[in-house]
């Protein structure tokens, strides 16, 4: 049975023996302190001032026998005053011990047996003396102070002697007593302690069998397996908590055993994948390139043509104008304006497919002095709108200074493209460092976004108004955010703008700097100076 006992109830049976032999030895150590505290009381309270007292009871009755014998000899009044001192000093001894003496009836009958014969002794001795002088004078006296009445004085002081004896070896008895119970209350800490250690010895000796042992097997079984012996069996050693954990263990291990191989499985068919998305990826790769040729190539040769489309079609407008009828006059302008938009448009598509291909470099860029190039290139849309363009605090970044020209223009061009009627459009360029980031804000008064158009707006050739009401080719955002995808940053729609549209893009920062410059307005006169054009 008891092989098949838990450790908790092996621990619990040992600490159960142990608690109760220390509260037995604290008991008994509780007696035996209590009775030495009563020992040493007594000592202190009782047997100490009965010795203190029993003194000056001897000197009290030796007092009122020099008294009685001074005042015998000279006859003076206060001579006398020894006598009645001692004579109260007695009595209030006598009632003082008597008090401490109970429990002790010995010692008590020996005090009153003094104070009988001192009683007797002033009877027999002192008051027929202090008449007599008070009666005939010193020589009257002198008689009666004999050798009896010496002896008697002297058998007083015998017994007062006898209870100072008496009263000592009381005292001696409590301080014996007090020793015993002492060193008996050190024998049960010593037996205490003895327990302590017997317990701690059983505790280790039962830890090292019943856990430290079977652990530290465990712990080697489970190593084994953890350096790659997936099919080791877990041995179930020691109490029935490590045999119920060996068991968890091994269960572990065979579920681990298990996945790992799943995992193999899983991995050789992931490799496969990855070599076939590694393949599609550069697949991927080598088609966006050839696109981005195809682009180029195609928005460039496709210039000359549209080129010569679109001249002579001017040219047949100025010269045959007002010439033929009016539906002729009308194709003539369909055809002049559809070769515009297409010249614009495979502009726009050549710039696209330039960003990135060819490159200056990056280089550290002012953005107040783009911001001065902005303000010249958006003149007149602005000077046309009565718009007003501000910036402030704009730092120095890395970066190519057109793209971040062309950047900032689509933007700034945007906001003054986008506008509310009758209300003077004003777009405000801010920065500010979070992180390790500019975050750069184009901030205008205009018509705004809807939320469900946020991320449509940056994708290539995507409008959102028809080209009646605000012309475009609808590319300008995409180019803003592959400009700023290829300096390393981000572009998003802010959509906790309560007016007009904020559009926050980031640049990565070049060191700990500060923005550089205050704020500025731009207008056509001046630098400087908020636009106020009507």
């Amino acid at each position: 049975m008891r092989t098949n006992w838990s450790l908790r109830r092996r621990v619990g049976i040992l600490c159960a023996v142990v608690g109760s032999m220390l509260a037995l030895v604290a008991v008994a150590e509780a007696v035996v302190a209590n009775d030495n505290r009563d020992h040493i009381d007594a000592i202190l309270t009782t047997a100490g001032p009965l010795r203190v007292d029993a003194e000056a009871l001897l000197a009290a009755l030796v007092n009122q026998e020099t008294g009685v014998r001074g005042y015998a000899v000279t006859g003076d009044q206060a001579d006398l005053a020894p006598y009645q001192t001692g004579l109260q000093q007695e009595r209030e001894l006598v009632d003082r011990m008597t008090g401490l003496l109970d429990g002790e009836p010995e010692i008590q009958r020996e005090l009153a047996e003094v104070a009988d014969e001192a009683a007797a002794w002033r009877v027999a001795v002192a008051e027929p003396v202090i008449a007599a002088v008070a009666a005939g004078g010193p020589e009257a006296a002198q008689p009666l102070l004999d050798d009896a009445a010496r002896r008697q004085f002297d058998a007083l002081r015998g017994s007062t002697d006898e209870l100072q004896q008496s009263i000592f070896a009381l005292r001696n008895q409590l301080a014996e007593n007090a020793r015993q119970t002492g060193n008996t209350l050190v024998l049960l800490l010593l037996i205490a302690a003895g327990v302590v250690i017997v317990a701690g010895v059983a505790l280790i000796t039962s830890l090292n069998r019943l856990v430290i042992g079977p652990v530290t097997n465990l712990a080697g079984q489970v190593r084994a397996v953890a350096d790659g012996d997936y099919q080791r069996e877990i041995e179930r050693v020691g109490p029935p908590e490590l045999a119920q954990l060996a068991g968890d263990v091994d269960g572990m291990r065979q579920r681990i055993a298990a996945d790992l191989a799943e995992v193999r499985e899983a991995r050789t068919r992931m490799e496969w994948v990855n070599s076939q998305l590694e393949k599609q990826a550069e697949e991927l790769v080598r088609s966006n390139r050839d696109l981005e040729q195809f682009a180029y190539v195609a928005s460039h040769d496709l210039q000359e043509p549209l080129r010569k489309v679109a001249s002579f079609c001017q040219l047949l407008q100025r010269r045959y104008a007002g010439q033929l009828d009016e539906r002729a006059d009308q194709y003539i302008a369909f055809a002049v304006d559809g070769a515009q938009r297409m010249q614009r448009l495979i502009n726009d598509l050549l710039a696209f497919s330039r960003i990135g291909r060819l490159t200056t470099g990056f280089t550290d860029v002012d953005l107040n002095k783009v911001m001065g190039d902005v303000a010249t290139q958006t003149e007149a849309s602005r000077q046309y709108a009565k718009g007003e363009l501000i910036w402030s605090d704009l730092p120095v970044v890395r970066g190519e200074e057109p793209l971040l020209t062309n950047l900032l223009v689509n933007l700034v061009s945007n906001s003054l493209k986008f506008r509310r009627p009758d209300v003077a459009p004003v777009v405000r360029i801010s920065a500010r460092r979070v992180d390790d980031d500019w975050e750069i804000t184009c901030q205008d008064n205009g018509i705004g976004i809807e939320a469900e158009f946020a991320d449509k707006i940056f994708v290539i050739f995507q409008r959102l108004h028809s080209k009646d009401a605000y012309p475009g080719t609808g590319i300008g955002l995409a180019i803003v955010k592959k400009i700023v995808e290829y300096h390393g940053g981000r572009v998003w729609v802010d959509q906790e703008t309560s007016e007009g549209t904020a559009i926050r893009f980031t640049l990565p920062v070049v060191s700990d700097q500060e923005p550089a410059g205050g704020e500025q307005s731009q207008q056509p006169e001046s630098e400087g100076v908020k636009e106020t054009v009507t």
